[in-house]
C-alpha cells in the first residue's frame, strides 16, 4: 500500500495517483483552494464586499442568509461567524430522526444565545427510513448521502420560499478536506434510481435536488451558496473553545458523530464492509493546514477506526427495522459504487467546460469541481 508523502491518503482510495514527489491529487486540490481562498488582506477585502452585498440584498426582509445547522462544530461555528459579521441568519435544521441529545442541545443553545430564529423540518420517518435501507441494499459506500442531498434541497427550498438569495455551505477544506468521489458521490438522479430499484415507497416529502430543481433555484431564484468558513481562519481546537465558552456547545466524541446514524456509518459500516477509514480525509486536511503532525496521524490511523459501541449497532438496526440476518446479508453483498447506477455523472463529465464556468458565477462550489477533476 502506497501512502501520500504529504498527507495520509493511500491506495485504499480508488483512482488515487501520485506525482513524482509522491504527493496525491487531493493535496494539489488543497493547494488550488488555498490559491482561490487565501487568508490575506486582499481576500479579506473581497469577503467584506461579499458580506456587504448580502446585507444590501437582504434589506426589507427579515433575514439576509440561511445557515444550515446540525449541532456539529462546523455548522455551529458558521452560524456564530454569520452573527459576528452582522448578518441576520435564519437557522434551518433537517431532522432525519437520528439526532443525538447533544446535537439537539447544541442547536438550542446556539440559536437561543445568538438570538437566531430556527426552522426545523422533520422528514417523514417511514419514507426516509425506506430510502436509507435502499442505499444499504444498493451496497454503495456513499449510503449516507440521502441526508446530505436532503439538507441541500431543504436549504434551497426554504431560501426560495423566504426570498433569501444566499445560504451558507458550512464546510472548510482546511479541516474537512475533499472526499474521494467514489466514497461520497451525490446527485438527485442517483437518489431516484436507488429508491426505484431497492425502495418500497415513493419519495413525496423528501427534498431532493434534481437538475430541474437546480435550474429553478440557481437560475430562476438566483440563490447562491457562500462557503463561509473558507474565508476565515479555522483552527479546530480554537473553534471548539469559542463555541464552548460562548454558546455552551459540547463535543460528541467523533467526526460528525452528532448523528447516531453517522456514528454507526463511519465507525462500523464503512470499515467492516468497504475497509474505508474516513479519518484519513480529516487528518489529511489537518496536516495540510498545519493543525496536525503527519506522524501523529499515521500513529492514529493504525488504531481501531472510530471505536464503535455494539449497542449503537443494535440500536441502528432496530430503528431501521432490519434483522441481524438481513444486515449480515448487506455486509456480505458484492461492493458497488455510483458507477453501477443511473446518475448525472456521465453528463457532468461531458459538460466539464460548462461546470468550470459555473464555478466562476458561484453556481457550483469550487471544491466540487476540483473533486470531479481529480476522479
Amino acid at each position: 500500500m502506497k501512502i501520500c508523502s504529504r498527507c495520509v491518503l493511500d491506495t485504499t482510495v480508488p483512482r488515487i495517483h501520485f506525482d513524482p514527489a509522491g504527493i496525491c491529487q487531493f493535496c494539489r486540490i488543497h493547494d488550488e483552494l488555498e490559491k482561490e481562498f487565501p487568508l490575506n488582506q486582499t481576500s479579506e477585502e473581497k469577503f467584506k464586499q461579499l458580506i456587504d452585498r448580502v446585507k444590501q440584498e437582504g434589506r426589507g426582509r427579515p433575514y439576509d442568509i440561511i445557515v444550515g445547522v446540525s449541532g456539529g462544530r462546523d455548522s455551529t461555528y458558521a452560524l456564530y461567524v454569520a452573527v459576528q459579521l452582522g448578518l441576520r441568519p435564519l437557522a434551518v435544521h433537517f431532522d432525519n430522526g437520528w439526532n443525538s441529545e447533544i446535537a439537539v442541545s447544541n442547536i438550542k443553545n446556539a440559536t437561543t444565545k445568538l438570538d437566531v430564529d430556527l426552522h426545523t423540518f422533520v422528514i417523514d420517518w417511514e419514507e426516509f427510513k425506506d430510502l436509507q435501507i435502499a442505499f444499504l441494499k444498493a451496497s454503495v459506500p456513499d449510503a449516507e448521502i440521502p441526508t446530505d442531498v436532503a439538507i441541500h434541497g431543504l436549504l434551497h427550498k426554504v431560501a426560495a420560499q423566504e426570498g433569501i438569495k444566499y445560504l451558507v455551505f458550512a464546510h472548510s477544506f482546511r479541516t474537512e478536506g475533499v472526499a474521494p468521489l467514489e466514497w461520497t458521490y451525490m446527485d438527485g438522479r442517483y437518489i431516484q434510481s436507488i429508491q426505484r430499484r431497492f425502495g418500497t415507497k415513493k419519495l413525496i416529502h423528501y427534498p431532493n435536488v434534481t437538475l430541474r430543481d437546480l435550474f429553478y433555484y440557481k437560475v430562476v431564484k438566483q440563490i447562491k451558496v457562500i462557503p463561509l468558513l473558507v474565508y476565515v481562519p479555522y483552527d479546530q481546537k480554537q473553534v471548539e473553545d469559542i463555541l464552548e465558552k460562548k454558546l455552551g456547545w459540547k463535543y460528541y466524541g467523533g467526526h460528525h458523530h452528532e448523528s447516531y446514524y453517522t456514528h454507526f456509518f463511519q465507525s462500523y459500516y464503512l470499515p467492516h464492509k468497504f475497509n474505508i477509514d474516513k479519518r484519513k480525509i480529516e487528518y489529511s486536511a489537518l496536516i495540510r493546514s498545519g493543525q496536525m503532525k503527519r506522524q501523529a496521524a499515521l500513529d492514529e490511523i493504525v488504531q481501531e477506526c472510530y471505536p464503535y459501541e455494539p449497542q449503537l449497532v443494535d440500536y441502528t438496526l432496530s430503528k431501521l427495522g432490519l434483522s441481524r440476518q438481513e444486515f449480515e446479508g448487506i455486509l456480505k453483498a458484492d461492493r458497488k459504487s455510483f458507477h453501477d447506477y443511473p446518475t448525472y455523472y456521465p453528463m457532468i463529465h461531458r459538460m466539464n467546460v460548462l461546470i468550470k464556468l459555473a464555478t466562476k458565477f458561484n453556481l457550483v462550489p469550487k471544491h466540487l469541481y476540483l473533486k470531479f477533476l481529480a476522479a
